[in-house]
């Protein structure tokens, strides 16, 4: 198949891959049949691939869970599907939980249970095992989002046009915790912290906040300077930084541990996509992130490096979800094409365009000088170089000259 860019970092589909047929007229028909069998990886791929048809509308969401041998999705046909990794078939298909389109689910940790939101208003916890429906809440409003915090104990859901967002008990359903008009806008967003102690969400008014559990109130406001929308972010595992996805085709980071946005704002990644963006995903080390777009593509970053090291396309309609495995070998994505794919990313290090990015682009480190001793030292371009005016030595010499401030409270 003969490619249509010049972008040397951008892989295409093999020749005889699953491409334009799985767009054929009976595609419904074939989706049906492949259930029976598992998924092949596509042959001759730079990137192997495996296409999860089960769907009969757009994937709102798709999520690797179980220590990644599993993957859960939703979609517009009101289903949610749990599937096996390793012969994409789909292991439990839950159907007649909602009468209109699914927008989120969530794995909820340590328990055998999901939640999804719906545009129907009702968030639903399910058994995974048994499809049994444990307990279904209606709070105000078209609900856009959920997330589970770590430990399973809570649960947090968005709704429009309420612009709010409804802090659960996991287990039972009850809100414990109504905010109201947290935005000036519909929530696109909303994510509990990995320590569990704060809940970000971000915005069509193109702001992220970030409200403490504890206080029970909003104690960071950040004006993103993102042109549009921002559709996405997530956390790294430790909570140091968080990513920002927005309809202004760029994602940023912003350094919640040292308060480096304060200063200077978000640092943005270079060479996006080149259409909206409309999600984004850290894998466990937090040294990989994959982000979809409405391009149709799915982009692989290097977070070291700021940079993008590799497009994947094959998707025929909007990259609607992405997520990354704690391996680093395998990304989902969910499209508004109604397929999940399965990306095999463990050897992209050996295609040819990324190893020459890696090459140019260096060690992903800046040499600065110390204001105190005047010698050189290192500091990786994640780090608030602002803040950074001194080695480590002179730092440990004067620990008052080296403080990250708080966030401020409001």
């Amino acid at each position: 198949m003969a490619s249509t860019h010049s972008d040397p970092l951008s892989v295409d589909e093999a020749p005889g891959g699953a491409g334009e047929e799985e767009r054929a007229e009976g595609e419904e028909e074939k989706a049906e049949g492949e259930e029976e069998k598992a998924a092949e990886w596509s042959r001759g791929a730079q990137v192997p691939v495996k296409v999860l048809r089960a769907h009969s509308a757009a994937v709102t969401a798709a999520r690797l869970c179980f220590s990644d041998s599993c993957i859960l999705s939703c979609s517009s046909d009101h289903r949610a599907i749990l599937w096996d990794v390793e012969s994409c078939r789909p292991l439990r298909v839950f159907d007649g939980v909602h009468s209109r389109t699914i927008s989120e689910c969530a794995l909820i940790p340590n328990s055998n249970r999901m939640v999804t939101v719906s545009w129907d208003k009702s968030i639903v916890a399910t058994d995974l095992e048994t499809g049994q429906t444990l307990w279904s809440s209606r709070p105000a409003g078209l609900l856009t989002s959920c997330s589970s915090s770590c430990d399973g104990r809570l649960l947090v859901c968005a709704s429009d046009p309420q612009n709010s967002i409804h802090i659960m008990d996991a287990s039972s359903g009850q809100t414990l915790h109504h905010v109201s008009d947290h935005h000036r806008s519909i929530i696109t967003r909303c994510r509990f912290d990995p320590h569990d102690l704060r809940v970000a969400t971000v915005s069509a008014d193109r702001s992220i906040k970030l409200w403490d559990l504890l206080a029970q109130k909003t104690t960071v406001s950040i004006d993103s300077n993102h042109s549009n929308v921002i559709s996405d972010c997530c956390f790294t595992n430790s909570a140091h930084f968080l990513c920002t996805a927005s309809w202004d085709k760029s994602l940023k980071l912003w350094d919640l541990q040292t308060g480096g946005f304060r200063s200077h704002g978000g640092t943005k990644l270079q060479r996006g996509h080149e259409g909206s963006m409309s999600s984004c995903s850290f894998s466990a080390d937090a040294n990989l992130l994959a982000s979809g777009s409405y391009d149709k593509t799915v982009a692989v970053w290097d977070v070291s490096l700021l940079c993008q090291t590799l497009i994947l396309k094959g998707h025929s309609d909007w990259v609607t979800d992405v997520s990354v495995s704690a391996d680093r070998k395998l990304v989902a994505s969910a499209s508004k094409d109604g397929t999940v794919r399965l990306w095999n990313i463990e050897n992209m290090e050996e295609i040819p365009a990324v190893m020459e990015k890696r090459r140019t682009e260096g060690t992903g480190v800046h040499i600065l000088k110390c204001e105190e001793c005047g010698k050189p030292f290192p500091v990786s371009r994640l780090q608030t170089s602002e803040l950074l005016t001194q080695c480590v030595f002179c730092r440990l010499k004067s620990p008052s000259r080296y403080r990250p401030q708080p966030p401020p409270l409001m």
